[in-house]
């Protein structure tokens, strides 16, 4: 099925899907959630909750997966846009992850560092990976050191 395309100041944009509304409404939800809840509760309680430590998942992913990586790609930039804050790397990823363990999308959650101009002090950043598409965190993701990953879903075969 085609979807027509919106005109909206001289640019074509696909209409969205009903699904994919829902995916925003969701991804609203998870980011206000995720905020909060780091707000108030210590990382330590957070991390065993995001998956496997230093675990990775697989590259592949089925086309169904795909898709619905995609969507949760989609929507949380769209959520993201709309707060009356800035989401952070982190709480994006958090996000990212529990959408996408619960439409069964296996992920990893990427957590590095990078030294700041004049080497005084570290930046962090967090991003997701599943299959091969980063869904949270792609711009910034090259420039950092992986220190730690948290792996949702089964791991990758060694």
């Amino acid at each position: 099925m085609a979807r027509r395309a919106v005109v909206s100041q001289g640019r074509h944009r696909p209409r969205r899907s009903f699904h994919e509304w829902g995916a925003a409404i969701e991804a609203l939800g998870a980011l206000v959630i995720t905020r909060c809840t780091l707000l108030v509760v210590p990382f330590r309680w957070v991390a065993v909750r995001l998956g496997q430590p230093m675990a990775l998942t697989g590259p592949t992913l089925t086309a169904r997966q795909n898709e619905s990586a995609g969507r949760v790609e989609w929507a949380l930039a769209a959520a993201a846009s709309r707060l009356p804050w800035t989401s952070t790397c982190f709480v994006r990823a958090i996000a990212a992850t529990v959408m996408l363990r619960r439409r069964g999308v296996p992920s990893t959650i990427y957590l590095g560092v990078a030294t700041q101009a004049g080497g005084t002090a570290l930046d962090a950043h967090a991003w997701v990976r599943c299959g091969t598409r980063i869904v949270t965190g792609a711009a910034e993701a090259c420039r950092y050191e992986v220190i730690a990953t948290f792996a949702s879903g089964p791991p990758a075969a060694k």
